[in-house]
């Protein structure tokens, strides 16, 4: 893996890309890759991988809070759209992306750095050519949900190439 020093994202994404969307998961939970680097900014990392299916596990920090010392519901938003994004990726052949359309959350209880590691599990619900719906879980470590939410996301084919 590249010193984080000389770390080039966009070098990074174009490898993944030459991977089926399965295979680019798993290189990064397996430490081929460099993680991205908004898992490190919010505190949560990819944990387990298969098809149609992706898990983050996070933990909540002083870093995330809200002026009223609870974790920002974007934090939990975050987890979730990154969830379902990622779930939908492991679907994906090689050289094919995705972009999130919509992401709804619902909060159902309120997060704190007490809450302690968290798990956002996503799935893919129906997968077309250019849309694939994805349904994601945040739970705490005794299995308490925390939110739920769905995702909807557009396939980005290659361009055609005349």
């Amino acid at each position: 893996m590249a010193d984080a020093a000389k770390f080039d994202p966009q070098a990074a994404a174009q490898l993944l890309m030459s991977m089926t969307g399965l295979e680019a998961m798993q290189s990064l939970i397996d430490g081929q890759h460099s993680a991205p680097s908004i898992g490190a900014t919010l505190g949560f990392t990819l944990a387990e991988v298969e098809d149609g299916k992706a898990v983050f596990v996070g933990e909540p920090s002083d870093r995330v809070l809200n002026p009223l010392g609870i974790v920002h519901g974007g934090w939990a938003l975050t987890l979730i759209d990154s969830c379902t994004g990622c779930a939908a990726h492991t679907t994906l052949p090689a050289g094919v992306g995705y972009t999130s359309v919509e992401t709804k959350v619902n909060f159902v209880r309120a997060i704190t750095p007490a809450t302690g590691q968290v798990r956002a599990e996503g799935r893919v619900v129906a997968r077309g050519r250019t849309i694939i719906t994805a349904e994601g879980t945040l739970t705490d470590s005794k299995g308490k949900l925390l939110a739920h939410g769905t995702s909807t996301l557009m396939v980005l084919r290659p361009e055609a190439r005349g």
